[in-house]
């Protein structure tokens, strides 16, 4: 009874972490340019003498990433921008090394860095970009940072940097916990310059609601399974125990 008992507590802790793995994707629905995670899991047949490969545990194994990308929201905002098709835009991670990221929500702070919306430092060819005081600003798009500085003529538009854009093969990247992408290799990608951005637009989230929430019910009717063949096994421990005190 006991391995009937681990393989569905194998099977309920793989659905309890797939369940959270939903309810992060759908607390992130409409967080600008993220990417839903993918659960998955997998099953390890038992081996060795005395088995017969009928039983198999459930084993997580690495999360996946959704690249699909989020629908484009207009914003008529100068400093949202959207990268059209694929690419990544560099940031800085909380390790303090390159990451990718495609929230283009850009401002600048209290400190004249151009950072994301979460205050993410925006990287440029030659490292953080700073911003002097400036009446006006836009981004190109290839990430060429104009500004007109404070007093300056309406067309005296100066160029100061340019947000560094990078489109590595997707196989080469994997997820951190801080939610930013980077090179599975340590290594930072280099810029490509066909990645084009798309100014007044913002990527959105490509977590789809509904199909969540159908996950979400499906997790936890299989989470009830999973604990009714749990205490099934215990009726069943009970009642052999029974027997052998009988005999």
């Amino acid at each position: 009874m006991d391995r009937f008992l681990y393989v569905a507590m194998t099977g309920a802790r793989e659905t309890q972490l797939a369940q959270s793995v939903t309810a992060n994707n759908l607390a992130n629905a409409t967080t600008t340019g993220f990417r839903a995670t993918l659960a998955n899991a997998g099953h390890v047949s038992m081996q060795g003498p005395g088995h017969a490969n009928a039983r198999a545990y459930a084993v997580q194994q690495s999360q996946g990433v959704d690249m699909t990308p989020g629908p484009l929201q207009s914003t008529g905002r100068d400093l949202d921008v959207a990268i059209d098709g694929d690419g990544w835009i560099a940031v800085m991670g909380d390790d303090g090394m390159e990451a990718y990221t495609r929230a283009g929500d850009l401002r600048v702070d209290a400190m004249g860095q151009l950072t994301t919306g979460t205050g993410r430092v925006v990287m440029g060819d030659n490292g953080p970009i700073a911003v002097p005081p400036f009446e006006s600003m836009t981004i190109g798009s290839d990430g060429t940072i104009s500004i007109r500085g404070l007093g300056q003529e309406a067309a005296a538009m100066a160029q100061i940097g340019r947000v560094k854009l990078v489109n590595p093969p997707l196989e080469e990247m994997q997820r951190g916990q801080d939610g930013l992408m980077r090179m599975a290799d340590g290594q930072a990608a280099p810029a490509d310059a066909d990645v084009n951005l798309v100014s007044g637009m913002l990527e959105g989230s490509n977590v789809n609601v509904v199909t969540s929430l159908v996950e979400m019910i499906q997790h936890a009717r299989n989470f009830e399974i999973q604990t009714k063949m749990m205490s099934q096994a215990e009726e069943l421990d009970q009642s052999s125990s029974s027997l052998l005190r009988l005999s």
